[in-house]
């Protein structure tokens, strides 16, 4: 991560603290399916949404959080409000505020799970985001690597509770590797649809997002409940589609070549801020652009 841009993150840390006491919020019922309900954390933990799909026998989570606290009030919340045990949780994507929360689940009797792709990437992750983050947020913060079980490296059906869901394997897009969950016209992509903030495009690989996608569109799904940010119909899609796309055709419109400088990314960040007004998290934007710089410079570089 650049250093301007971990600056940031760490100022929009900071500011959270303050909104510590806001708490958390839960929403019993998306899109008058009762089945579904949805966690989101205090913007201390950066505003991450979590699910439950209820079944008759019992719960299964989508996603663990990023702070052990938040994943206790998760569970606790949606425990007490269906009156029903978690028993299978699915991280997504190996992003903290998706895995943080796996020891806190399981010792809590529930089943934590990921593809085998994803769970290779965590130790690396959690290395990494452990060094920005722990000082920060101890003693709220996992020293262990958070590792759920693995159910394969291919897309499979997952049941708990009476439910059954569809978990999709999917290559790269906000991350290196993705679990896309399918349940009764409702989809969880995870980070990979944002609503109503910026996307995190740390890594740069917006022309493989891109392919996410159209694959998540040949669902056809009728819900889509992203990482953050509200619920909403599959128009989430397109409008993620239109924001990668923006932000590529600003990017683009630099003529990147080697090292960006500081002038032109706060050019492109103005641009892209000036098409989507009103957006949070504006720092999601200034730690991506290096990376799709990077991109496009490489793929440049490689044409001639």
């Amino acid at each position: 991560m650049p250093r301007s841009a971990l600056v940031l993150l760490l100022a929009l840390v900071a500011g959270c603290a303050s909104q510590r006491p806001a708490g958390a919020r839960v929403t019993l019922t998306s899109h008058e399916d009762s089945r579904v309900g949805t966690y989101v954390s205090s913007p201390w933990g950066f505003s991450t949404s979590s699910y439950w799909i209820e079944g008759p026998e019992g719960l299964i989570l989508i996603d663990t959080q990023f702070l052990p606290s938040a994943a206790e009030e998760f569970v606790s919340w949606a425990e007490q409000v269906t009156g029903k045990k978690a028993l299978l949780a699915i991280v997504l994507h190996p992003n903290p505020d998706k895995f943080n929360g796996t020891d806190v689940l399981r010792k809590r009797g529930i089943r934590v799970v990921t593809s085998e792709q994803v769970r290779e990437l965590i130790p690396s992750v959690h290395q990494s985001r452990t060094r920005k983050f722990y000082d920060r947020y101890k003693p709220d913060y996992p020293t262990e690597v958070p590792l759920p079980d693995s159910f394969g490296s291919a897309t499979t059906e997952l049941s708990a509770g009476g439910v059954t869901v569809k978990a999709h394997v999917m290559g790269a897009g906000c991350s290196e590797a993705h679990v896309v969950v399918e349940y009764e016209g409702h989809l969880f992509p995870g980070d990979m649809i944002a609503n109503n903030a910026h996307s995190w495009l740390e890594i740069g690989k917006t022309d493989q997002w891109l392919q996410r996608i159209d694959e998540m569109k040949a669902l056809k799904p009728k819900w889509v409940h992203p990482g953050r940010g509200p619920s909403g119909n599959a128009g989430l899609l397109d409008m993620e589609r239109a924001y990668l796309e923006r932000v590529i055709t600003e990017v683009a419109a630099e003529k990147p070549q080697g090292k960006p400088t500081d002038e032109a990314l706060e050019r492109i960040q103005s641009r892209v801020m000036a098409a989507y007004p009103g957006l949070r998290l504006d720092v999601f934007l200034a730690i991506g652009l290096p990376a799709e710089w990077e991109r496009q410079a490489q793929a440049a570089g490689s044409a001639r």
